[in-house]
């Protein structure tokens, strides 16, 4: 590369000037020589800009590498970048790119034309120090079987999170200074690989299942497995006589069994602040409530159950959503077909819909609803706290069926931004538009394994390239009817219900349970809302007897305790349903049924 040199406006238009005839008049030598500078000026490429340069050795992998490489900057040393991506005010400034077949030591270059966010190039970054860290989202080819060849996330065992999935690259951080009016060419070098997860072992109350999915197998050409982890009664080992109710758990990947602690907490624990919460020492609140819920376990009157959650990531996200997809493939039936039974089999289940519950917030919520809905006589009823929109009509702030753009309202002569996360005064930090183009940057596709992107793989048909379809215009929000419409008949809870109600009525009168804070953050009561509309006003024959009820400027996730804030009560879900659930076997168990062997 040769010497820099920097020619300014100025010197450009003495070269162009010098280039017209004598005969032109000094002054329309000068206009045309200024008009023409300020135009190729404006397109030529600016190299006058940081450039970085990230790369691999052979020692941590010979072959060639497919995934997505994450750019990170951050002027806060107190954590490593990876750590502190996010969207909204806080957001770090993050670059994506993808790399197909990346050979070791061959760099691959991030500069102004790479899409970023919050600023949408290196050349809109303020200048400055930064400390600078590098990642490799490692990719896999899978041959589905639809036919179509794709490329997504190689490793879900620690639930899609790309900061800590086994085999992923990272640079060290390093601290640069940046000046984006300067050519600077900033190399970075991935020398770190993720470790292996170790499974988690079976304790005498937390015992654990995986299997493999005939049915998922078949679908992504490879061995796919299912797992739970299963909270088994006080007394389990010591009654083989008796067969248990299950509740089934819905949420998030868990990686072990959450909330459950046989020992009081510890006396030397370091208090941690609760950004979410605004509460210090909320890790010793933690411990606390998991404690308690192990003393109510094991207490004599209490009821024996069993308590399940499912481990479904997936090469899209943390959870598949539990239903059957086009582009995740059938994992509402394997989960209810190949899993539920193998864990009833093995930790003695009742094994029968009127012995099984399903509950959980927020994607547990929806989850815990479209099992309810999908399979109406699998279970016995769904507690949804929370719950992913299930009325598309109030997809957050958008309207899929009647919204033209998915990130602004327009008006005859302006259009504003749809908010996309508040708190419980309204305070807005983050639009929906911000939200997507984050995901944007750590994957294209639908590859980001985040929130926006996983309705649409698992809600949208599959593309002509393998992937799912776009419900909108990821860069600008244009929304795709035709895909809202297939949305509609398949995923719309709401819409569901009320075109079948005549053949679902029957199976779902008494079982479904509705809960959202009014002023959930993402806007998550606004379709609870027309789903109450549905359920309370226009049910015939049955009526849906659901249970709908709000939490005064309650947050997300609000999930029905009147008497404590979210901060306890999302810690109580394994109880606090209980006396409805036990008050409905006691109405619903069909003649001769086991009432009775679990309760020792």
């Amino acid at each position: 590369m040769g010497k820099d040199k920097t020619v300014t406006e100025g010197q450009f238009c003495l070269i162009l000037q010098n280039s017209f005839s004598t005969s032109t008049s000094a002054y329309m030598r000068k206009k045309i020589g200024f008009w023409l500078a300020t135009i190729l000026l404006s397109t030529v490429p600016s190299f006058a800009q940081p450039v970085f340069e990230i790369s691999f050795s052979k020692t941590l992998s010979p072959e060639p590498l497919d995934g997505r490489i994450i750019l990170m900057l951050t002027k806060d040393n107190t954590s490593e970048p990876k750590s502190q991506v996010r969207w909204g005010l806080s957001a770090i400034p993050i670059f994506g790119k993808n790399a197909e077949t990346w050979r070791p030591n061959q760099p691959q270059v991030i500069d102004h034309t790479i899409f970023g966010y919050p600023y949408e190039s290196l050349k809109d970054l303020p200048a400055g120090e930064y400390y600078v860290q590098a990642a490799l989202n490692r990719y896999e080819t899978f041959n589905l079987k639809t036919g179509h060849q794709v490329k997504l996330p190689r490793s879900w065992d620690a639930g899609q999170n790309w900061r800590k999935e086994p085999g992923n690259l990272f640079s060290k951080p390093q601290k640069v200074r940046i000046d984006p009016t300067k050519k600077q060419i900033i190399g970075l070098n991935l020398t770190e690989i993720n470790p292996e997860i170790t499974p988690p072992k079976d304790t005498p109350y937390i015992r654990h299942i995986k299997i493999q999915s005939k049915l998922l197998t078949e679908f992504w050409g490879r061995p796919m497995y299912l797992g739970a982890h299963v909270l088994v009664p006080e007394g389990f080992d010591a009654h083989p006589e008796a067969r248990y109710p299950l509740m089934l758990f819905h949420g998030h990947f868990p990686a072990s069994f959450g909330g459950f602690r046989t020992s009081a907490p510890d006396p030397n624990l370091i208090c941690s602040y609760s950004e979410r919460f605004r509460l210090d020492c909320y890790n010793r609140i933690e411990q606390q409530e998991a404690y308690n819920f192990y003393q109510k376990w094991i207490s004599k009157d209490f009821p024996r159950y069993l308590v399940v959650e499912i481990q479904h990531a997936n090469p899209y996200y943390d959870d598949s959503y539990a239903v059957n997809s086009a582009n995740l493939g059938p994992y509402g039936d394997a989960i209810m077909t190949e899993l539920l039974p193998a864990i009833e089999q093995k930790f003695r289940g009742i094994g029968e819909g009127w012995a099984r519950f399903t509950y959980g917030g927020s994607t547990g919520g929806w989850e815990a609803l479209a099992a309810q809905v999908f399979y109406p006589e699998a279970f016995n009823g769904a507690f949804a706290a929370c719950p992913d929109p299930v009325d598309f009509r109030a997809y957050t702030l958008v309207n899929l069926y009647e919204d033209k753009n998915a990130y602004t309202w327009h008006g005859p002569h302006r259009e504003i931004e749809k908010p996309g996360y508040r708190n419980y005064l309204g305070e807005v930090t983050a639009t929906v538009r911000d939200q997507n183009h984050y995901e944007l940057v750590l994957g294209d596709k639908s590859r980001s394994g985040d929130q926006w992107d996983i309705w649409e793989a698992v809600y949208s048909p599959q593309g002509s390239d393998g992937y799912p379809k776009r419900i909108f215009d990821k860069r600008t929000g244009k929304i795709n009817a035709e895909v809202a419409a297939y949305w509609r008949e398949n995923y719309d809870l709401r819409h569901i219900m009320e075109r079948d109600w005549t053949k679902l009525g029957p199976k779902l009168q008494g079982k479904i349970h509705l809960y959202c804070g009014d002023m959930d953050n993402y806007y998550l009561n606004n379709a609870v809302y027309l789903m109450e509309d549905f359920l309370r006003n226009r049910t015939q024959n049955p009526k849906s007897d659901a249970v709908i009820a709000y939490g005064d400027r309650a947050e997300h996730c609000w999930n029905g305790d009147p008497e404590n804030p979210n901060a306890i009560s999302r810690l109580r879900y394994n109880w606090q349903y209980l006396p409805m659930i036990l008050k409905r076997i006691e109405d619903s168990a069909p003649s001769g049924a086991d009432v009775r062997s679990w309760r020792y």
